[in-house]
């Protein structure tokens, strides 16, 4: 008798030990829930890393009008440019994860950076949590009027015929704008020369004039210089025809199949959000993404609104960043 009363208060004791250790994690993610039910219960910051006025900044103001209409508290744009981003995704990445901060970043901060920085100041994996796609963007390849050629087949053979005698402008060693260029040279078999800028803006005026022949750029801010016959669309960089330009081939249909290059953005907060919170913000943004207001807007730009989970996000986000790690490495481009 004595040993089955010992027995069944050993086993008490045992379930008694193993809920006291899990009551901590019970409050914990109820704690975590009520605090993703209560968001916001403040004005919410999401910082912008780049220059005001382009399109990662327009986008914020956007999708920051629409969550201050939904949800009846201030969500506030601050603009944080400089260093190729670092600046404000390091402020962010430095913030309390209360979701009270936020990074609109772009594939330029978060996937292209990481594969060609040596001393990037932030780490784009595990800085951060991701939230949420906001939105993609189809990108066109602007030529200038006195390169002889029609469509990508064209150009191709054209720089096979001289070896590096054609050029592409970006905004630096290490931009979206060189590796994108990088990676059409790669799989076309052909040697462009690259030609930093300060900018794509800036390198109009020689690109018309032809002294130098290839840029990429958005397609809102391509398109009035195509319009005008100022520069030529050459093809666009995405896997569908946009619709600001129905009558510009893609790149991979017009010469190089298979090549597919978009932009994005996207938001994330500082790492280890709560799990709870990174869904509630989620979806919120979604609700947002799908408003036939800003489907609308998004389409007067070029742009496709996102969707998905923070799951599906990190998983586009990383299949981005691996890609462009690779082509770094083996094309060996680095920025110190």
């Amino acid at each position: 008798m004595s040993t089955h009363i010992h027995r069944r208060s050993f086993v008490c004791a045992a379930i008694l030990g193993k809920a006291l250790r899990i009551l901590p994690a019970i409050a914990l993610a109820s704690a975590s829930l009520a605090h993703a039910q209560a968001w916001p219960s403040k004005p919410v910051r999401i910082v912008v890393p780049v220059s005001p006025g382009g399109a990662t900044d327009l986008l914020a103001r956007m999708v920051a009008q629409g969550l201050t209409q939904n949800l009846g508290q201030q969500f506030i744009v601050d603009g944080k440019p400089g260093a190729a981003g670092s600046v404000g995704s390091v402020e962010v990445a430095r913030a309390p994860s209360d979701g009270y901060t936020l990074l609109m970043a772009t594939s330029s901060t978060h996937a292209v950076a990481p594969a060609v920085m040596k001393n990037l100041r932030y780490n784009a994996v595990e800085d951060f949590t991701p939230i949420a796609l906001v939105a993609e963007s189809n990108n066109v390849f602007t030529m200038s009027p006195k390169v002889e050629a029609k469509d990508v087949k064209e150009f191709i053979a054209l720089a096979k015929q001289k070896p590096g005698y054609y050029n592409y402008v970006s905004s630096g060693i290490g931009s979206f704008g060189h590796l994108v260029f990088e990676l059409f040279a790669a799989q076309a078999g052909i040697k462009l020369t690259h030609v930093p800028y300060k900018g794509t803006a800036a390198a109009i005026p020689d690109m018309v004039a032809g002294s130098v022949h290839l840029a990429a750029d958005s397609m809102a801010s391509a398109m009035p210089h195509v319009k005008e016959g100022r520069l030529r669309g050459l093809a666009v960089t995405g896997p569908s025809r946009s619709s600001l330009a129905p009558n510009i081939a893609t790149v991979s249909e017009s010469g190089l199949p298979g090549f597919n290059v978009l932009s994005w953005f996207g938001l994330y907060a500082p790492r280890n959000l709560p799990p709870q919170l990174a869904q509630r913000i989620n979806e919120e943004v979604n609700k947002v993404l799908r408003s036939p207001e800003i489907v609308a807007r998004f389409a007067a730009l070029g742009l496709e609104p996102g969707r998905g989970t923070p799951e599906q996000f990190a998983t586009m986000v990383a299949g981005e960043r691996q890609r462009w790690t690779r082509l770094a490495k083996d094309l060996k481009i680095t920025v110190d």
